[in-house]
């Protein structure tokens, strides 16, 4: 007779999507996506962390975790993850698909306080997906001071934007910027920035 084997499957994308949706409507200023980052999208951003580089990978507002499988895809070994979620049924989808990273409940926005007792390490890059254009310019420079409080120098601060501007101004004092083309596969289109400190 033969032996039947079981097979695990990830659940559908629709499911991310819906899930997506569902807390867009609720909250959509803290959601900021109407659709989870699509793959394009998500490996334009896993393409600039360098997965030899030492020390954890903070992934900021990851959602249901296109970026999370991404960065995986690219290298990154999950048990360097911390991944920063506000959303509670979000944190609890992203431990059962990633039991190796370390899943924190909390505000990404107060990132050094957030991660005090998870990272001890500097950080080899942080990842971001928050929806940065819609909060006060005083509140995204006080995150960009988080995130290089706690990065090595010279470690990339990856962040994604629909909007035309930079999300953090590009002539900030002792910081470089670059970014992506424009990445049409993703809806809206979407473009990379890259931060580092000088």
């Amino acid at each position: 007779m033969p032996s039947h084997t079981v097979v695990h499957k990830k659940p559908l994308r629709l499911d991310d999507e819906m899930q997506f949706i569902r807390s867009w409507i609720e909250k959509p200023l803290s959601t900021g996506a109407v659709m989870p980052s699509s793959k394009a999208l998500a490996r334009t951003m896993a393409r600039y962390v360098d997965p030899t580089a030492k020390g954890p990978v903070i992934e900021l507002g990851p959602g249901t975790g296109p970026v999370t499988e991404a960065l995986v895809r690219h290298g990154i070994d999950p048990a360097r993850l911390v991944l920063v979620e506000f959303n509670n049924d979000f944190c609890r989808l992203l431990r059962q698909r990633y039991p190796a990273a370390t899943v924190v409940q909390g505000d990404a926005y107060r990132l050094r306080r957030t991660v005090q007792n998870y990272v001890s390490d500097p950080a080899a890059a942080v990842v971001s997906s928050l929806p940065l254009l819609t909060k006060p310019l005083r509140t995204r420079l006080r995150l960009m001071a988080d995130v290089m409080a706690l990065t090595a120098h010279g470690a990339p601060f990856v962040q994604f934007t629909y909007g035309l501007v930079p999300p953090i101004p590009k002539s900030l004092s002792g910081i470089t910027a670059q970014a992506s083309n424009v990445i049409w596969l993703n809806l809206p289109p979407a473009r990379v920035w890259v931060y580092r400190a000088r």
